[in-house]
């Protein structure tokens, strides 16, 4: 069944931080001699899983290895749960209840409606798109704010279609639905033979986030270089991308250098890892870790913290055949744009990333 999010119920939600008025919160931080990732997190965040999100805001200037910082390099912290504060450059931040919540954005069930612009999504992608969320989830809050400041004249809608694996096609290769999200976009450069690559047209990056390893503490796994993983089985849900296990270079699929186990659910694939039947379950670390949380396995299941398996950009697609997707494609960048100039987009962050973080 098609559930339709009713665009006009959109509200950003207040902050969560906990910092005083007049306070700013986030801001640049210069690495010091011996600093890591992790002490910094420790130092800034109390907090020294939160590497990722230091490595995470920093993709830019870090790239894929988070021990690539060097002393006197300028790091950007961003604001999460009101923390860090002092830093120079940071965000002032009001003072509000440390508990608030944001509002939920109302589902009621729908099919396509003629003549708006029907944006597709499914849930089981935490804390990314899942419908039981805050707003549908981060990027689902995202779209919505980009979408409603883009005003399209035709409005727009957001349905949720649980069967992932029926997105690109045939629902949107036949527009049965014009729009898709989130979705991974391949290197189409590297890969333009890729099916994304040739037959969709992508967003602006929505956001970006590391794909990582989760071994089992009891098996712990080296991932120092590629060649690390020759011979190892991996899992990751169906439906989800796989170009990053076939990148130039890499061609672990194409080659049977790996296995790849595909069932149909995240809690499947660590089924399979506490089981023994595969060596990590490879995902972005959002999803991961609020498996890690919601199976209880944050005793057994450890990160890889060496290397990511790969950076990947969130984007939205509208495929080629589309007789308006570039000029939707554009709508939504135009939207995207704006929800980053006002402020919008980075509230948005901050509020989901604290209740994200809080959870882990």
């Amino acid at each position: 069944m098609l559930n339709t999010i009713a665009s006009g119920l959109l509200a950003v939600a207040g902050f969560f931080g906990t910092a005083a008025a007049g306070q700013t919160c986030g801001g640049v931080y210069t690495v010091k001699p011996g600093d890591s990732l992790s002490l910094i997190a420790d130092s800034q965040y109390k907090d020294a899983r939160m590497w990722t999100a230091i490595h995470n805001t920093n993709l830019d200037r870090i790239g894929e290895r988070p021990d690539s910082i060097y002393t006197g390099m300028t790091l950007r912290l961003a604001c999460i749960n009101g923390l860090p504060l002092g830093l120079s450059g940071g965000t002032e931040m009001p003072r509000v209840p440390a508990r608030a919540a944001a509002p939920i954005i109302q589902v009621a069930g729908s099919a396509a409606t003629r003549g708006k612009i029907n944006m597709l999504t499914a849930g089981d992608f935490a804390p990314f798109t899942e419908p039981t969320l805050p707003n549908g989830g981060l990027l689902s809050d995202v779209v919505n704010a980009a979408m409603a400041k883009a005003a399209p004249a035709q409005g727009y809608a957001i349905h949720w279609v649980e069967d992932r694996a029926s997105h690109l096609d045939p629902l949107l290769s036949n527009a049965l639905l014009d729009v898709g999200f989130p979705w991974y976009r391949p290197d189409c450069t590297a890969q333009p033979d890729e099916y994304r690559c040739g037959n969709f047209l992508f967003s602006d990056a929505i956001f970006e986030t590391l794909i990582l390893l989760f071994t089992d503490r009891a098996r712990p796994l080296a991932f120092d270089s590629d060649d690390d993983l020759l011979g190892k089985r991996l899992c990751r849900p169906a439906g989800s991308f796989t170009h990053d296990l076939d990148r130039p270079g890499r061609r672990w699929l194409a080659d049977a250098r790996i296995t790849l186990e595909q069932p149909r659910s995240v809690a499947q694939c660590f089924d399979l890892l506490t089981q023994g039947k595969v060596d990590a379950v490879a995902i972005n670390e959002f999803t991961g870790r609020t498996a890690l949380k919601e199976l209880n396995l944050k005793d057994q299941v450890e990160i890889v913290q060496t290397r990511p398996l790969s950076i990947q950009g969130l984007h939205v697609v509208v495929h080629k055949s589309h007789p308006e997707g570039g000029a939707i494609i554009a709508l939504f960048n135009r939207g995207l744009a704006g929800i980053k100039s006002d402020g919008t987009y980075q509230q948005i962050m901050h509020n989901h990333m604290t209740r994200i973080w809080a959870g882990f």
